[in-house]
Formats: structure tokens, C-alpha cells, sequence
């Protein structure tokens, strides 16, 4: 694995001490996460983050343990660091930050104050909902240690404030149960009970969210650290609150024995793979109804758009297809009128896309390839069959295949059913009403892949296949060379279902998969995507719009609805360089280079992992979230 660090020359300044972020997930859908400078620059940020009934509806609880070092000369140096709504730092702890690094996936930081040296150590106890964080006396010393303990108990999409009732703390022993769903546990426990009052989130400012919240400050423990080797752990713990989790040293070790296990399990080519590996773990979770996915973090929870795309990346090249297969069944099982749900996310089950189920066709057909496990090809054949009958008959939103091309179309008023699903004030940005280009790619694809399945009875999937891909060869191709964007789609000054139609040619990315899939529709030129290369290719991945076109937008910042006008209109998305990847190989072009940027990008923003999206102008600065399953399954897809 890369090991990421730092030195204090760069920890010193506050902007990159707070500016890259660090994740230790828990195996649920929980996570421990913050800032290499400590600075909690989220709402989602804290040391204990507990999932719900399902990985998205999270809640947060112990948000920081801020240390404090108690020299023999008396003077109290504390190591910590808040944010509040003054725009105040205090203290600047991070100043004295000596060094951090991300060695098997945990995050590790020393202090020196004088001739003092003070390292912090923090895992979680996979399969639970534990933390456990560990100092440790490198150096120096006798001293003492004092660890101010600050929580909430609220949704991690919201924020707690002190107008409220104050946080029920039950005494026992060792620590405190914070409002009967959380429990602290460390040495010389000190109990508090009052509010901070203004923590200050910039990355929630920054986002044009409410920033500030009030955390209650439970208490602090205290510890000594008297010769080199010396610890004092604090553990952190939601679910069975009377069951105590082991030591945290022994969490730690555990932790750093299951990231190496992990990575050698993908059997990596080399040190960036390890990486990606582990950072791919992050994402595959155990939840009641079984194996999942977690599209993002720290905000999203399991899409099945996300899940499919990222099935190859996250479970074949990481040695998991017995868990996949796993996967695949379940997700099978949401199956309704030929379309797969989509998420839940929201709280309930919703079916609002096309393309998410041809996704689900192109993982089972990649699973059965990859693995030969054609027993589970032979047992969902039937349900595959199904979805391609629901789509010839017509499905919800107008998703059907068309009588008179065999191409499959899609759309409904105020429906955003491609992954450009974006909408501001419930109008789709994006709706690409029509044809989409990459949803008959994957259809064709699709069609090719249930075939293979079907064996002897494929003759009427190979004749829907013939058609279709006719069609497509056809229909598709511009005047300029690139594919349309979205064939048959309602002229801009005809409502949805009018008479008149045009053909969209703007240059976006959605067409590398006509070119990339295994079943592709067609056979890329190189000078063509050469050309698509040249308006829509960053360091971090494909734009998705072209500068060149009118509505593009670079800058992916501001409130929601500014960020999501610009979430498909240039801005950046890593995941499309495994398209890119595919689709350049098949040309006969080099491809290695192409990854140089996003391999970099492993020490910057989310630290061993691949951001969600980038802004499409220079210097293409990360945005969304610091963490997402897709873009690391893709790049270490595509790699291999």
C-alpha cells in the first residue's frame, strides 16, 4: 500500500492540515472520519458515526477527543482543535502536528511539544459500531494526558443546537451512556454536561448549508503517560452497550491484521492497487438484509445504479465473488415490472431509472465471465428474461423499446432516469428525454449478455440484439464524428410526447460506452476518440460536458441548487476514466498515463481513496464526496 504523509511543514498550514480528510469504516455503513488537522469541517464529521436501519440514515455521536498534554512544569498544551462561528481556531494544535500518516488504512498523528512526543492511533472494530483511539508516549515524558470528550446524538444530515433539551448522560462505570445509544469508556473519567456553543463547519459554509451546531461536552479522561511505550486508549461504542469491546490497542492491532488480509486477498499488482483495494473495502457492507454497497461517503448510502457499476471494480477484482454473488441475488430479488430499485436512501424503495437494471444485466454476465459460476447465470436467467420481456412490453416512465428500431427510450415529466439525474426545484437539469446513447449501449449490451446466458434458447435475444445494434449503427454517429448524446428527443419547444424530435450532438461522455462495454455496438475509431478526448479529458477523469458547448458550466461550488446545475454541466467524474480506459485500449491507444492524475490525486482531498466528482476548469479541484465507491472501482478496474 502507498503510505500517505505528511510532515509538519505541511501540517503547519491550515488549509492543507484541513483540506485532505481521512475515513475508517466500520463494515455497516458507520464510520469514523475527520481532518488530518483535526478541525471538524463537516456536519458528518466525528469519531463514532452510527448507521441506521439502512447505511444512509446514519446518526452522529461522539464527535471529538480533544487531547491535551499536562507537562511537569504545569503548563497544559492542548492538541486539539475547533472551528467556531467567530471564525476562531482555538487552539491551533495543529501547528504542533509533527506528523501524520496512512499506513493499513488508519490514521495516525504525532505531536511534539518540546521534548514530548505524543502519537494517536484510531480504529474501528469491523462488524461493530467501536472506536477505539490510542495514545501513546513516543518519547520524552512523565506527563500526563487529559482527553475532553464533545458529542451529540442527531441525524449526520443535521445539526444538534443548545436551544434544545440537553443530552441524558447515564453514569457507569468508566465513562458515561450518552442518551442510551452510545457509551464512553477510558481512564479518570471527569463528568461535564454542558454545551460548546457555535463549532463552526466550513465545508458546510462553503456548500451554502447551515455550518453551525452546539456539541455537548461530555466529560474528559485523564491518564498517565509516565516512560516511552505508555497508553491511554478511550473506546467509543453504540449497539450492545454492556458489552465491552477488547482493549483499544488490541482493536488497533486487529484492524491493521484485517487491512493487510484485505489487501492481500485482491492480490494487487503493485502499491497503488493495494490502495485502491483497501479503499474499495470502505465501501462493501453488511447491513440486515444482507450485502451492500455504500455509494459515497460520508452522505450517500446504497444506490443500485452505484452498486452495479461498481460490482466488477469492488467485488471481482478483490477477490469477493462468493460475497457478490450474495449481492446479486438479493438485488434480484427487488426486481418489479422489469426494473431494479434503485434506493433507499430516501426511506422507502423507489424504481426511477433506466439504466440502473441494464447495469444489473452487466454485472451478473461480467460475474458469470469472470468466475464461471454459471449455476448463478442458470438460477437468474429467468428474472434476466423477465427484465428484457418488461422492456419489450413497456415499463414505468416510458421506458420501452420502440417498435420501430428495436432501441429502448425513456421519459416522463419531471423524470430524471439516466445517471444525469440531477433536478433543481424538481426540474431535471438533464432530462435526456428520447434515446440516451450509453441506455442503448447497455440495452445492446444487455441483449448480448442474457443471450450468452440463455445458450440454445437465445434466438430471439440474438435477433432483438441484430436489430437493435443496426439501429444503433444507424442512428447514432454525427456529422462531427462523436456520437449523439440523445436520439429521438423532444424538440426544446415541444412538450414531452410531441410530434417533433431532434437529435442531441452535444459532446459528453456518455457515449465511451458504445464503445467501451463487452458488448459494445461499436468498434471505436481512434482519430474519433481522439477528438472526444480533446474536449471532455482532465487529470481526474472525463468532464461532463465539453467547455466547447453551450451550458457548461466549470466551477462546481455554491449552494445546492448552484452545485446542481453544475453536477452534469462540465463538472468532473472520475468513474467514466474506466469507459475512457476501455474504450482507448480497444482503439489501440496507450492508456497508462491516463491514470497518472487520479493516482496522485490518492494523497489529496478523500487520502487513499478517489473523490465523487472534480471541477471541469483547471486546476480541477475535488469536490462531492471525498469518498466514492464508483470512481475507485472504475480506476482499479481499469488499472488491472
Amino acid at each position: 500500500m502507498i503510505e500517505i504523509c505528511f510532515g509538519s511543514q505541511v501540517c503547519g498550514d491550515l488549509s492543507s492540515a484541513v483540506g485532505r480528510e481521512w475515513l475508517v469504516p466500520d463494515g455497516l455503513g458507520g464510520y469514523a472520519m475527520g481532518t488530518v488537522g483535526g478541525l471538524r469541517t463537516r456536519r458528518y464529521h466525528g469519531l463514532l458515526v452510527v448507521p441506521g436501519e439502512t447505511p444512509a440514515s446514519r446518526k452522529v455521536g461522539l464527535a471529538s477527543l480533544d487531547p491535551a498534554v499536562l507537562l511537569p512544569s504545569g503548563a497544559r498544551v492542548r492538541l486539539g482543535a475547533h472551528e467556531w462561528s467567530s471564525g476562531d481556531v482555538d487552539p491551533r494544535g495543529f501547528e504542533l502536528l509533527e506528523r501524520f500518516d496512512l499506513t493499513d488504512g488508519l490514521p495516525r498523528w504525532r505531536w511534539r511539544v518540546g521534548d514530548v512526543v505524543i502519537e494517536r492511533e484510531l480504529a474501528m472494530l469491523h462488524g461493530r459500531s467501536c472506536v477505539a483511539v490510542v495514545h501513546r508516549l513516543v518519547s520524552g515524558g512523565p506527563v500526563e494526558l487529559e482527553l475532553a470528550a464533545a458529542g451529540t446524538w442527531r441525524d449526520a444530515h443535521g445539526e444538534r443546537r443548545a436551544d434544545g433539551p440537553p443530552l441524558r448522560m447515564d453514569p457507569v462505570d468508566g465513562g458515561a451512556i450518552i442518551e442510551g445509544a452510545y457509551r464512553l469508556a477510558g481512564p479518570g473519567w471527569t463528568p461535564q454536561g454542558h454545551w460548546w456553543r457555535g463549532a463552526y463547519h466550513r465545508e458546510e459554509a462553503a456548500r451554502g448549508l447551515p455550518p453551525e451546531e452546539d456539541l455537548w461536552y461530555a466529560g474528559q479522561f485523564r491518564g498517565p503517560l509516565r516512560r516511552p511505550g505508555d497508553t491511554v486508549s478511550v473506546l467509543a461504542w453504540a449497539g450492545e452497550l454492556e458489552q465491552e469491546p477488547p482493549p483499544g490497542p488490541q482493536v488497533v492491532a486487529a484492524a491493521r491484521r484485517r487491512n493487510r488480509e484485505v489487501v492481500a486477498s485482491a492480490k494487487p499488482a503493485d502499491d497503488v492497487e493495494a490502495t485502491l483495494a483497501l479503499a474499495a473495502d470502505a465501501f462493501v457492507v453488511r447491513t440486515a438484509a444482507g450485502p451492500d454497497v455504500v455509494a459515497g461517503y460520508p452522505w450517500f448510502g446504497a444506490w443500485s445504479r452505484d452498486t452495479m457499476i461498481s460490482y466488477e471494480g469492488l467485488f471481482l477484482r478483490t477477490g469477493r465473488a462468493d460475497l457478490g454473488r450474495e449481492l446479486l441475488r438479493s438485488y434480484a430479488a427487488t426486481l418489479s415490472e422489469g426494473m431494479l430499485a434503485n434506493t433507499a436512501d430516501t426511506g422507502r424503495v423507489e424504481y426511477n431509472t433506466v439504466d440502473g437494471t441494464l447495469w444489473f444485466l452487466h454485472a451478473v454476465s461480467r460475474h458469470v465471465t469472470a468466475t464461471g459460476d454459471t449455476d448463478l447465470g442458470d438460477e437468474l436467467l429467468p428474472a434476466l428474461r423477465a427484465v428484457v420481456d418488461a422492456h419489450l412490453a413497456g415499463t414505468r416512465y416510458g421506458i420501452g423499446v420502440d417498435p420501430a428500431d428495436g432501441l429502448l427510450t425513456q421519459g416522463a415529466p419531471g423524470a430524471a432516469l439516466t445517471w444525469m439525474d440531477a433536478r433543481v426545484y424538481g426540474v431535471p437539469v438533464t432530462p435526456r428525454h428520447g434515446k440516451p446513447v450509453e441506455v442503448n449501449a447497455l440495452w445492446i449490451n444487455g441483449l448480448a449478455g442474457v443471450a450468452e446466458l440463455a445458450g440454445r434458447d437465445a434466438d430471439p435475444l440474438h435477433r432483438l440484439h441484430e436489430r437493435a445494434s443496426g439501429a444503433f449503427r444507424d442512428r447514432f454517429p454525427t456529422p462531427s464524428g462523436w456520437l449523439h448524446d440523445v436520439i429521438d428527443a423532444p424538440a426544446p419547444s415541444y412538450p414531452l410526447g410531441g410530434a417533433v424530435h431532434h437529435d442531441d450532438d452535444l459532446l459528453r461522455p456518455n457515449q465511451l460506452l458504445a464503445w467501451s462495454l463487452p458488448n459494445a455496438p461499436l468498434e471505436p475509431d481512434p482519430a474519433v476518440l481522439g477528438r472526444v478526448g480533446a474536449g471532455l479529458l482532465t487529470p481526474l477523469g472525463p468532464r461532463s460536458l465539453s467547455p466547447d458547448c453551450p451550458g457548461f458550466t466549470g466551477r462546481h461550488r455554491g449552494g445546492p441548487a448552484e452545485r446542481d446545475s453544475a453536477y452534469h454541466q462540465g463538472t468532473v467524474w472520475p468513474w467514466l476514466i474506466g469507459p475512457y480506459a476501455d474504450a482507448s485500449r480497444r482503439a489501440g491507444l496507450p492508456v497508462d498515463e491516463l491514470f497518472t492524475g487520479l493516482e496522485a490525486h490518492l494523497t489529496e482531498y478523500g487520502l487513499g481513496s478517489v473523490s465523487e466528482t472534480a471541477e471541469g476548469l483547471a486546476p480541477h479541484s475535488a469536490t462531492g464526496c471525498p469518498f466514492q465507491a464508483w470512481s475507485v472501482a472504475e480506476l482499479l478496474r481499469a488499472r488491472r
